[in-house]
C-alpha cells in the first residue's frame, strides 16, 4: 500500500525521490486540515504536513497511520499526545533550514536597523528627503543582540551577528553557562534580565506550554526605547497584542516578524499586527529558500520511509513513542 498523503506537496525534488523508492499513491490535499479528507486518510500509511495541523480527531481516523511528518522542527501543529498514544512518531528535520532561517533573521536585523521599509515606500511615494532626514538609522557595530534560545537557529546567527561586530547576549535554559561563554557570547540566566539589556532581541525558541506569551506586556515596557525584537520562531510566543500596543505606543522602536498568532495573517481578517507602526513583516518564508525546501523534504521523507519499514529513527519530536507496544519488538 504505501500510501502518502501531504497535505501540500513537498518541492519536485522530494516527490521525485518517492518516486524513485517506488512509492506511487500519493495524495496532495492542498488542504491544512486532514479532518476534511478523512476518506483519504483511511489508508494512508504516511503524512506530511507543511502548512496545516494533525490534530487528535485526525489521527483516531487514521486506523493505518504509521508516521507523521513535519518539514522543519516546529511541531505545534501537531497533536503529539494523540500520536504518542497511537504510537506513531513525528518526524522532525532539526539542521535541515537552520542556515536559512538564520540568515533571515540577520537579514531582518540588518532591515530594522536601517529602516529600510520605511525607506522604500517613502521614497516610492515621492518623500525623499523627508525620509532621508528622519535619523531613525543605526549601525549595528557594537550593539548588545540577545538570543533567547541557542539551538541550531540561534546558535548561527549568533554567529553572524559576532561576526559583523555585534555583542551577543545568550540565554538558553539547555546549555550551560560554560558552554555559552565558550562560544564567546555573554551568558544570562534570566530571559527577562537579557531583554532589559539588548539593542535586539531575537526569538528561537519552540512553542509550547512555557514559552506560550513569554514576551508581554511586561517584557516589552522593560526594553530599551530604541531596541527593537524580531521572531522567525512560532507565532504566539510574543503576545501579539501587547506587541501591537508596544509598536504603536513607541514603547520599543520596531519588530520583525516571519511568524503569526494566527496563519495565513491576512489583513482582509482583520489582523492589527500587519498594521502596527514600525513593523516588517514576512509570511513565515524564513525557511523557504530552494536549499532548504529541498534538505527539508528529502531529510522528511528519509525519516517517514524508515519508520514505514520499522526502523527507530533518530529525529522525532516524540521520542517516548518508542516505548509503545508497537515498537516493543524493533
Amino acid at each position: 500500500m504505501n500510501k502518502f498523503v501531504m497535505t501540500q506537496a513537498v518541492c519536485d525534488e522530494g516527490l521525485a525521490k518517492l518516486k524513485s523508492k517506488g512509492i506511487e499513491n500519493i495524495y496532495i490535499a492542498n488542504n491544512g486540515d486532514p479532518n476534511n479528507y478523512l476518506d483519504e486518510m483511511k489508508d494512508a500509511e504516511a503524512i506530511i504536513v507543511r502548512i496545516g495541523k494533525m490534530d487528535k480527531n485526525a489521527i483516531e481516523n487514521s486506523p493505518n497511520l504509521k508516521v507523521i511528518g513535519r518539514t522543519g522542527v516546529g511541531y505545534d501543529s501537531v497533536d503529539i499526545e494523540a500520536a504518542t498514544k497511537a504510537g506513531i512518531p513525528v518526524i522532525i528535520t532539526p539542521g535541515a533550514n537552520s542556515r536559512s532561517v538564520a540568515e533571515h533573521t540577520v537579514a531582518l536585523i540588518f532591515a530594522l536597523s536601517k529602516d529600510l521599509i520605511n525607506a522604500h515606500n517613502g521614497t516610492c511615494e515621492g518623500n525623499f528627503s523627508t525620509v532621508r532626514n528622519m535619523g531613525r538609522c543605526t549601525e549595528v557595530l557594537n550593539k548588545k543582540v540577545g538570543f533567547i534560545g541557542l539551538g541550531n537557529i540561534g546558535n548561527q546567527a549568533a554567529q553572524m551577528c559576532k561576526a559583523v561586530g555585534m555583542e551577543v547576549l545568550g540565554y538558553d535554559p539547555f546549555i550551560s553557562q560554560e558552554e555559552i561563554e565558550s562560544r564567546g557570547y555573554t551568558y544570562y540566566g534570566d530571559y527577562e534580565e537579557l531583554i532589559k539589556d539588548a539593542d535586539f532581541v531575537s526569538v528561537h525558541v519552540p512553542l509550547i506550554p512555557s514559552t506560550k506569551n513569554m514576551i508581554g506586556k511586561k517584557q516589552l515596557e522593560s526594553m530599551k526605547k530604541t531596541a527593537y525584537i524580531i521572531n522567525c520562531s512560532r507565532g504566539g510566543i510574543i503576545n501579539e497584542a501587547d506587541l501591537i500596543e508596544a509598536l504603536n505606543s513607541d514603547v520599543i522602536a520596531g519588530a520583525a516578524l516571519d511568524v503569526f498568532q494566527c496563519e495565513p495573517a491576512d489583513p482582509a481578517k482583520g489582523d492589527a499586527v500587519l498594521e502596527a507602526k514600525n513593523i516588517i513583516v514576512t509570511p513565515h518564508s524564513a525557511a523557504q529558500t530552494r536549499e532548504a525546501v529541498i534538505n527539508m523534504a528529502y531529510m522528511c521523507i528519509d525519516g517517514c520511509l524508515a519508520v514505514m519499514n520499522g526502523e527507530k529513527w533518530p529525529y522525532v519530536a516524540n521520542k517516548e513513542v518508542y516505548n509503545h507496544p508497537k515498537w516493543a519488538d524493533k
